[in-house]
């Protein structure tokens, strides 16, 4: 049964979100297709990461959509990459560590 009136489903703790997130900073990458940046991460860190937080650890939390990069392969094909959007890669970190 489920308890609608629990306040957070999952042990996931704010900590786990920080470290998650100074994984994700330190191996940079693009953004994907929300357009969210490093540059506006960085100033808008407390209130963003708060939220994934929030969705995560009341299991509301669902992933946004890929961006499709072309990158050109050596025989004239292409090859299509999903970017995934930077708080997508710092949930996808939180449920890799722990």
């Amino acid at each position: 049964m489920i308890d609608y009136y629990a306040t957070k489903s999952q042990p996931i703790t704010k900590l786990m979100v920080w470290q998650a997130y100074k994984r994700v900073k330190a191996k940079r990458g693009s953004g994907g297709a929300d357009g969210m940046d490093w540059s506006y991460l960085e100033s808008h860190t407390g209130k963003e990461l708060y939220k994934l937080w929030n969705r995560l650890s009341s299991g509301s939390y669902f992933s946004q959509a890929v961006k499709q990069v072309g990158i050109p392969k050596k025989d004239g094909g292409t090859r299509y990459l999903g970017v995934p959007t930077l708080l997508d890669r710092i949930a996808q970190e939180v449920v890799r560590l722990h």
